[in-house]
């Protein structure tokens, strides 16, 4: 049966839930009053004590939702990590869904919001893609104010002995402003001292990585207090709490540790919590919000940003090594056409009209880029989990494709494969995905890491390249051996790897689709995120602070005559 083409936009349909208020989705939860702290009517913060008073409550299960390399078309992750949640409770199940929270960058640039889509959403859709509770504007005003704590101690007579060309502590705007990537501060008589620096996206802070991974308000303290943002003359790492303003950070971020409780357009719980950059940081949302949903429901149901090599090896090897939880299973979405796009076949270009030959039936051409997903399942079984892919249905799928990908996929090592229909029908049109998971979720776990921490660093990125990636050999330029040397002899040696490399392909070649053989991946320089716990080696450019496009989606954003938002998706 085709997924209904008629479907209103995701404002429209936001708009005209009928949502329960925030108190009301809490008592259901399980939480007692004293546990949450409104935001409004339909939005809370839940108070982390609420674990110690669960803590002999046997855990939930824990599903996560990843997907094949992300196509500029987009697999509608987001969409079916709610559309799950929605559907576990259609079938009787107490399901919670636990997302990342949008940046404002791409919300007013091209991408849109992280809210879900269709009848698949987390609402007040609007309050979630603008400013939520506030947490990115803490994140923002924490990092910004170690970064001025920097320049004040230079300024002030460098008492540390800052090597200034070591400053690796940008600053930060929740916005995509290209013109900001490099500037000059300290210009002007009597204005500090003079120095290149720039400005990060929000998202792509450390004290966000940080956000996501703490586990409370101590370890957010301690995690603070150790990041590192430049060195002495003679080699020395420098910290936040080498600079005495850690306390003061942990101060500004002592509400956003709390997670954010919302409700799906069923008004099933949802918390959003955190928003950590998917390349250069882990790209999963919180720890904690995470133990509070497996301790109140049977099943949570997270998302993990990018494709499996990605965000799922980092919410393998970074966060739950860091929360020691176990997932039970994984969904991996895809749709025909990114399928189709990853046989190379077809140009794409994000924001611009889609070629009209990927309507068209071609067997051939999905069979051509099917590679990329079974080489998904393939990563997901790698570490243990059974893995459930899901078809994410449009109007112009055919019979015959359908088949094809479901045969091969089994073939491929598939626990199951289901069509889901959750962005036209909701809840009940991803039941059939729901029923699968519960039944991959059941079983024994036989879940394991990528690599031991004890490995060489240059170890633990082979590890990653040749299992998750498939890549033959991993090669070094000379600023990344200088930088791996430096943080093994600064003794950050047995932390985890965050590799960033590009999200188009599973090579750090973004020409490169589908699955890609017989390749090396270069390591052009590596970074320390000592705070969040992690080395990130750079597999090519990173670009962390995004542009707007020549259209930006914020010239349709505005208010309309009975003062909703329109234009908002």
């Amino acid at each position: 049966m085709a997924v209904e083409a008629t479907v209103p936009s995701d404002i429209e349909i936001a708009q005209s839930a009928r949502l329960q208020p925030i108190a009301q989705i809490a008592s259901t939860l399980g939480l007692h009053e004293d546990e949450l702290e409104p935001y409004g009517r339909f939005k809370g913060k839940v108070d982390l004590g609420v674990r110690a008073r669960l803590a002999d409550r046997p855990l939930g299960k824990y599903v996560v939702v990843t997907a094949i390399t992300p196509t500029p078309l987009g697999e509608g992750k987001t969409t079916t990590t709610i559309g799950l949640a929605q559907a576990l409770n259609h079938i009787g199940k107490r399901a919670t869904v636990n997302i990342r929270q949008p940046s404002l960058g791409p919300v007013f640039g091209i991408k849109g919001g992280a809210a879900g889509g269709g009848y698949s959403q987390v609402v007040p859709m609007e309050e979630i893609n603008l400013h939520l509770t506030g947490d990115n504007h803490a994140v923002s005003v924490a990092h910004n104010l170690m970064a001025a704590f920097i320049d004040n101690s230079l300024y002030h007579g460098n008492p540390l002995g800052i090597d200034p060309k070591s400053i690796s502590w940008k600053r930060v705007l929740d916005i995509s402003d290209r013109s900001l990537r490099s500037i000059v501060v300290g210009l002007g008589q009597g204005n500090g001292v003079t120095r290149e620096s720039g400005f990060d996206i929000a998202t792509a802070s450390e004290i966000m990585a940080i956000l996501a991974l703490a586990t409370d308000i101590d370890d957010l303290g301690a995690r603070l207090g150790r990041m590192v943002f430049g060195q002495t003359r003679d080699g020395k790492a420098l910290t936040a709490k080498d600079l005495q303003v850690d306390g003061a950070l942990t101060v500004l971020m002592k509400d956003a540790l709390k997670p954010n409780l919302l409700q799906t357009l069923e008004n099933g719980p949802a918390f959003i919590h955190a928003g950590p950059f998917g390349n250069i940081a882990h790209g999963n949302s919180s720890i904690v919000a995470d133990q509070i949903a497996l301790r109140l429901t049977d099943y949570c149901v997270t998302e993990a940003g990018f494709g499996a090599d990605l965000g799922f090896e980092k919410f393998v090897d970074i966060k739950c090594r860091t929360s020691g939880l176990v997932p039970n299973a994984a969904v991996i979405v895809c749709t025909l056409r990114a399928l189709k796009s990853h046989s190379g076949r077809f140009r794409i270009v994000a924001g611009r009209p889609l070629d009209k030959r990927l309507a068209d039936q071609d067997e051939d051409a999905v069979a051509a880029g099917i590679g990329n997903l079974l080489k998904q399942i393939e990563n997901v079984r790698t570490c243990g989990l059974p893995a459930v892919v899901a078809i994410n249905r449009f109007p112009t799928d055919h019979p015959g494709e359908l088949e094809l990908v479901k045969r091969m996929a089994m073939q491929g090592g598939a626990y199951a494969v289901v069509e889901a229909q959750h962005w036209a029908k909701g809840g009940a049109g991803a039941t059939e995905l729901a029923e699968a998971v519960v039944s991959a979720a059941s079983g024994p776990s036989s879940f394991r890491y990528v690599y031991p921490l004890d490995l060489p660093i240059k170890d633990k990125i082979k590890a990653i390249a040749t299992t998750m990636y498939g890549a033959k050999d991993v090669m070094y330029l000379p600023a990344a051996d200088a930088a791996l040397k430096r943080f093994t002899e600064q003794g950050y040696a047995d932390l985890p790897i965050c590799m960033a490399k590009t999200h188009l392909s599973l090579s750090d070649n973004a020409a490169l689709k589908g699955r890609p053989n017989d390749f090396s991946v270069t390591v052009r320089d590596a970074r320390l995120s000592a705070g969040a716990g992690f080395i990130y080696p750079l597999l090519g450019e990173m670009t962390t602070m995004p542009g707007l496009p020549s259209h930006p989606a914020g010239e349709k954003v505005g208010l309309g005559p009975d003062g909703r938002i329109v234009g908002l998706f």
